[in-house]
Formats: structure tokens, C-alpha cells, sequence
């Protein structure tokens, strides 16, 4: 709080001199309710409050924040936000994105403490979904953490339509770019400072994964995957032990908890920018929340 700070250090931040701060009145908040004191500089004649320097600075409808948060990750769409909520769908998409800053940076103050004490065992794989059509298919590359189920980190890349809907694809939208790679090169080089020189790291039986983990230091194990079941929705498996339990855990509640995740729903994505950012704002509710 800038109240405490000025208690040890009363000086201005924004001024080049270090003018002193007193104390020049206040104003009343009308989405919180409360009045916040504002302080001027003696040097540049600035004024300054509590509410500077946050992220939430200039916003009228703050009191919502908390409540679309809290909805989006709870499997609630956009649509029925607005309704319920009585807001414009625009100020959902606003923010939306403005929510997943906040999330990415709280999620990066939270890698901090394994700076310290460094990540043994990782289960990771990728999550299959669609941007407007099941024509564009996107890949969803995560990793979490086997002990606590923490997710990790993720990254969102396109790849090409397989199966029948491949020469559907081609013949609507053209070749569609395989970017599985670089989201998997991404994903890596963000886990490589929180997990250990000795690390463990697990996987399905995916060709392609050994690759990324060839000439480190970490061990690579990889499992055989069995058949989905049904309350699962694919992702948790019939069987008494799942080696991959944290991971496809995981990727169950992201299914049933994100809208647009739904296997069976309307709600889909139209920019992989947006789904990247309802994921941010779950990884933090996940994070910090439900684990």
C-alpha cells in the first residue's frame, strides 16, 4: 500500500528530484465504496494515490473482476456472463484480457519460489482443441507438476486438420502450418529454470517427444496410453493406476471447467489469442485455488 511506504520513505516516485509527498485530499471510489486519500509532490506538483500505479487504474466496473473471474473459470461462456452479470459483451472480452495480465504476472511472481527449490518430476503432453471450426484444429502442449498437480506452464499452436476432415480442411482454408514444434520448444524453454538438473520427466509414447528431451540432463520416461473413459471426458483412463494421473487429472478439470473446452458445445474459439488467455486465467484459479 502507498500509505505504508510513505511512512518509511515519503518522496515522490515519478519525480526526478525525490519532491516530498504531504497529504492533498481525497476522493470517493464509487465501485468500492470508499474514499482514497490522494497526496501531491512539493517539487513537481503532482498528485498521487494509492490507485496510480494499479492495474486496475481508470476501470468503472473493478467490482466485477472478481465475479468474471471467478465464472469464467467455472464453466460459464461469455454469453451467459453478460446476461447474468447485466454487462455489454464487449466489457467480458475487455476484460478477459485484462484479467490474463493479471493472472500471467501473479503466475510469474508464483514460479519464483521454484527458483529455489527446483521441480523433480513433470508429467507433460498435449491437449487437442478447434479455433471456429473442427477444420482448425489447435494443439495445447502442458505440463504440471506430479506431485501437487500444479500446472507449469502451456502453449497454444496450430496444427493441421488429420483424419477425414484433413482434405475438408486443405479444400476450405488451405495447408495449415504445423507449429506443434515450436510450441513444445517454448514450452521447454520456460520449465527449463524451475526443474532440476536430474529431473524426470513423463510422457505418453508419442513419437516425436524423446526429441525435445535428447542431449539434457533430464530423464525421459515414457508410458503407454489406455483407453478414456467416459466421465473423463477421454482424458481420465479405465484403469486402477494411471502413471499419468496428475496430468490427465488435470487436463479433465481444464475440459470441465473452460467453456470453450467443452468436448460437446457451442462455445467455441475464435482466436487462439483469447484461448491462450482463458487458460491463463484457469491456470491461476487452478494454481491458486482448486490445488
Amino acid at each position: 500500500m502507498l500509505a505504508k511506504e510513505l511512512k518509511s520513505d515519503p518522496r515522490c516516485p515519478r519525480c526526478p528530484n525525490g519532491g516530498i509527498l504531504v497529504r492533498h485530499g481525497r476522493f470517493y471510489r464509487k465501485s468500492e465504496r470508499k474514499w482514497i486519500r490522494r497526496w501531491r509532490c512539493n517539487s513537481c506538483l503532482k498528485t498521487i494515490s494509492r490507485a496510480t500505479h494499479e492495474l486496475e487504474f481508470g476501470q468503472k466496473k473493478r467490482q466485477f473482476n472478481y465475479a468474471i473471474y471467478f465464472l469464467l473459470c467455472s464453466g460459464v461462456s461469455q454469453r451467459r456472463l453478460s446476461l447474468a452479470l447485466k454487462l455489454n459483451r464487449k466489457t467480458i472480452a475487455r476484460k478477459l484480457k485484462f484479467l490474463a495480465i493479471k493472472c500471467r504476472l501473479r503466475q510469474n511472481r508464483f514460479w519464483l519460489k521454484y527458483l529455489e527449490a527446483p521441480i523433480e518430476r513433470v508429467q507433460f503432453d498435449e491437449m487437442e482443441t478447434s479455433e471456429h471450426t473442427k477444420l482448425k484444429p489447435l494443439s495445447i502442449a502442458l505440463a504440471v507438476c506430479e506431485k501437487s498437480r500444479k500446472i507449469l506452464n502451456f502453449q497454444v499452436a496450430s496444427m493441421p486438420a488429420r483424419g477425414h476432415l484433413a482434405s475438408l480442411s486443405r479444400q476450405k482454408y488451405g495447408p495449415r502450418p504445423d507449429e506443434r514444434a515450436e510450441g513444445l520448444n517454448r514450452l521447454f524453454d520456460n520449465l527449463s529454470p524451475v526443474l532440476a538438473e536430474q529431473a524426470h520427466l513423463k510422457s505418453d509414447q508419442n513419437p516425436r517427444y524423446p526429441a525435445w528431451t535428447k542431449g539434457t540432463s533430464w530423464q525421459h520416461s515414457t508410458i503407454k496410453g489406455s483407453r478414456g473413459a467416459n466421465t473423463g471426458q477421454g482424458e481420465l483412463k479405465k484403469v486402477a493406476f494411471d502413471p499419468l494421473f496428475s496430468l490427465n487429472h488435470t487436463c479433465a478439470m481444464i475440459r470441465a471447467n473452460v467453456n470453450r473446452m467443452f468436448r460437446k458445445t457451442w462455445c467455441t474459439t475464435k482466436k487462439a489469442e483469447a484461448l491462450t488467455d482463458h487458460l491463463w486465467l484457469y491456470m491461476d484459479f487452478h494454481n491458486r485455488i482448486l490445488t
